[in-house]
């Protein structure tokens, strides 16, 4: 069974081309791969600037997205990643009320992977699009005595609480007892069949320990840390995942935490079932469960190991005549920084051959960067990301081309490639250039007189 690799990838990226087409009475153009008009003439002109650099990211904020990683992965051009994981639990129905005598029977832990179900002559089989590697890694999971807040105390609670990539060690800091471990694991795209007529899509599946979770939640039933959600977060306040491999390899999984939880299995006596009629008798014990669920805060913590010198690169960028190879990551990442129009030598605020271009009125037909990939470098096929994201870096927003984009109703994966087309791949499947174009913001910087603020590139 194949296994798709659609985690936020890396990329390096060899050359940078910018291409206009001009409706200006002579047509001008910038580059190559002009958008030609037969009522035109074309002129070519290669004296206008574009600049481009990589750089490492601030840590980024991990806490509210929409999906969170866990595992190890070593990426043949940016080194090791190690992706551990926090999260809160709520119980499915607070105030619980476990009878008499509750007693764990089993506590199991349950985390799916995306998949996609596929069924041939009546036998079901999975797709898997959230795992990445296939080497195994050891997990161990603790409890976690850190109290993720939904409100920053810096902000007198007016502002949410942000929580980053790099505060791996203050969580640590606060483990508490170590619950389970997982040693040699390796994601499955089998289902995980629980009987002759109960099967689960694949995903992470752990018998936790009964003994901290009788004493953790079944002997405090009708307790005040039961019964609210408010109350039991901060009473018991999560689990933390930290992972660990042998090798510099490892496995990286994308985690569907909307259908994750903890089940605590367990048997119970009601009023009347506590004592045996006749000595000897069996006291007569009901089955019950209590549900937790996945869905308050989680974080994601990064650790990386960034090869040499791609880090020196990253650290010391030519910003004046820009690099000739481009650096992107997702994740805890790296971005290129994109500078158009070169410098502002007269110091009136606006780079000089923008301002030529306003004085010369330019029409923008078409205008679109083009970013090939170094394939000395990037192993190419499923795992090379399929789109790149382009943005105003100052002001972190989107251009004004995504708005504008006809194709943004379309399924995610084709929606938006007008103005961020998809990986551009060769015969052998292989990626070999993005083409992202940005007319509109062109257009605007030429006739609406907007700010030239530096553009981003990342991993979509």
């Amino acid at each position: 069974m194949k296994i798709k690799y659609t985690l936020p990838k890396s990329m390096a990226i060899l050359a940078l081309i910018i291409a206009f087409a001009s409706c200006e009475e002579d047509f001008n153009t910038i580059g190559v791969n002009i958008i030609g008009d037969e009522n035109f003439q074309s002129e070519f002109t290669d004296s206008l600037s574009v600049i481009a650099y990589s750089r490492k990211l601030l840590p980024p904020q991990t806490n509210a997205l929409p999906v969170y990683q866990l595992g190890v992965y070593n990426d043949p051009v940016y080194g090791k990643r190690t992706v551990n994981f926090l999260a809160q639990l709520t119980l499915d129905s607070p105030d619980p009320d476990f009878e008499i005598a509750p007693i764990a029977d089993s506590v199991v832990l349950y985390i799916p992977y995306f998949s996609t179900e596929m069924t041939n002559n009546e036998v079901v089989t999975y797709d898997l699009d959230s795992v990445y590697g296939n080497t195994p890694i050891n997990i161990n999971i603790y409890e976690s005595n850190f109290f993720l807040r939904d409100f920053d105390p810096d902000t007198g609670f007016q502002e949410p609480q942000n929580y980053y990539a790099n505060q791996r060690e203050l969580f640590e800091n606060f483990k508490g007892e170590l619950i389970h471990s997982i040693n040699d694991f390796t994601p499955s795209e089998e289902a995980l069949v629980l009987n002759d007529s109960v099967s689960l899509i694949p995903g992470l599946r752990a018998n936790l320990s009964k003994t901290f979770f009788q004493e953790k939640i079944l002997d405090q039933n009708g307790s005040i840390q039961l019964i609210n959600n408010n109350n039991f977060r901060d009473y018991f306040r999560g689990l933390y995942f930290e992972v660990e491999s042998a090798t510099d390899d490892g496995n990286l999984t994308i985690m569907n935490l909307e259908e994750a939880n903890v089940t605590i299995y367990y048997t119970f006596q009601t009023e009347g079932t506590g004592i045996a009629a006749v000595p000897g008798d069996t006291i007569q014990r009901f089955n019950g469960e209590v549900q937790m669920n996945f869905n308050a805060i989680s974080v994601n913590t990064y650790d990386n190991t960034i090869p040499a010198d791609i880090s020196e690169e990253l650290a010391n960028p030519n910003i004046t005549d820009g690099e000739e190879r481009l650096y992107v990551r997702g994740g805890d990442g790296i971005v290129s920084v994109i500078e158009l129009f070169g410098p502002d030598l007269d110091e009136d605020g606006v780079a000089d051959e923008l301002e030529d271009l306003r004085n010369e009125e330019w029409l923008i037909n078409e205008a679109n960067l083009i970013f090939y990939v170094d394939t000395d470098r990037v192993t190419g096929g499923e795992q090379e990301p399929e789109r790149l994201v382009i943005y105003d870096i100052k002001n972190s927003a989107f251009l004004a081309d995504i708005s504008l984009d006809i194709t943004s109703n379309l399924e995610p994966v084709d929606a938006l490639n007008v103005h961020l087309g998809r990986l551009k791949r060769g015969t052998d499947e292989n990626g070999e250039f993005y083409k992202i174009r940005i007319t509109n913001h062109v257009s605007n910087l030429i006739n609406n007189d907007s700010t030239n603020v530096p553009l981003g590139l990342i991993v979509s």
